[in-house]
């Protein structure tokens, strides 16, 4: 039992010094920051998605910023704004087609320990989830004034992708205006293509070349 007592006795006293350092340390921040004044601050923080199915897309306009209520310490909140940014995370993990709320609160927002979130501004979002949808589309020459009487477009069809109930609406892509004033033999043009819907992308360039075939 004796033994048993001094071998515990010398595990305590062992590194005594730092110890009681450590201690005094952790003590004097305590200290500090419990004597600091409790403020409250909004900051306008990025919200990020987590775990998206490779074969999902979000077809609804996402909410691209987050703006956050917090409480703590002013030195805290000041560390929070200045350096330590906090972050926004939704985890969607396993959804599928269709509408989904999520909310924002404690558990997907990182913070600081010894900072808390009030409340989020939005406090939930809406997002739509579609099926990934691969085509290709005619490409359709715009003119500016009369369009020409024999033209060849290189490639005619072009590859799109993106949220399936989107993708399925787009019918041609559409190149930037083509002027043909003072073009009186054969020419080539390149311009780009267009799309009308935002969410909807090319799959490679978005380049066509329109060759006027001379008559």
């Amino acid at each position: 039992m004796i033994h048993t007592l001094t071998r515990w006795s010398a595990k305590i006293f062992e590194h005594f010094g730092w110890k009681v350092l450590s201690l005094a340390t952790a003590l004097v921040i305590w200290a500090l920051v419990a004597s600091e004044p409790e403020m409250a601050t909004f900051t306008a923080v990025r919200l990020e998605y987590s775990h998206l199915p490779e074969d999902l897309e979000i077809a609804s306009e996402p909410v691209g910023t987050v703006v956050l209520e917090l409480k703590g310490p002013s030195g805290e909140l000041r560390r929070v704004t200045d350096t330590l940014h906090p972050e926004v995370v939704l985890d969607v993990t396993g959804v599928g087609p269709g509408m989904r709320t999520y909310a924002i609160g404690d558990g997907n927002v990182r913070l600081p320990r010894g900072v808390r979130l009030v409340r989020a501004i939005p406090s939930e979002v809406h997002l739509q989830f579609d099926t990934h949808l691969d085509r290709t589309v005619p490409v359709l020459v715009r003119w500016v004034g009369e369009p020409a009487a024999k033209y060849r477009v290189t490639p005619p069809a072009i590859g799109i992708q993106g949220p399936r109930s989107r993708v399925q609406r787009v019918t041609v892509a559409v190149t930037d205006p083509v002027d043909l004033s003072g073009v009186t033999d054969a020419a080539e043009v390149k311009v780009n293509v267009a799309l009308d819907d935002p969410y909807v992308r090319f799959r490679g360039p978005s380049q066509v070349a329109v060759e006027v075939i001379k008559r």
